[in-house]
């Protein structure tokens, strides 16, 4: 009899993502747009910037005390945006 190898289109897309190195841009360009959704609407107005080097989250913001109290919530920012992308994708978050 003949059987044949299935393949989901998800898996397909993802295997060969990840051969082509394409997966771990493509999860930080979604905990990028991830912020906004995790630190909230209020936050998100007063955000200028976000970029993502050597698996650091850098966040540019426009308050000064807002930038204080969230520099107290780093852990639990780092792993409310992993767990958005469902990946550790950064392990920090920096406000500036």
């Amino acid at each position: 009899m003949f059987r044949r190898n299935v393949e989901s289109v998800k898996d397909v897309l993802l295997r060969v993502m990840r051969e082509q190195g394409l997966e771990t841009p493509l999860n930080q360009k979604r905990l990028v747009e991830a912020w906004p959704i995790v630190a909230g609407p209020l936050i998100a107005r007063y955000t200028l910037n976000t970029y993502i080097y050597n698996q650091t989250l850098y966040v540019r913001l426009s308050s000064p005390a807002l930038r204080a109290d969230l520099s107290m919530r780093r852990q639990e920012l780092t792993q409310q945006l992993n767990d958005m992308v469902g990946e550790q994708v950064i392990t920090d978050v920096r406000f500036g």
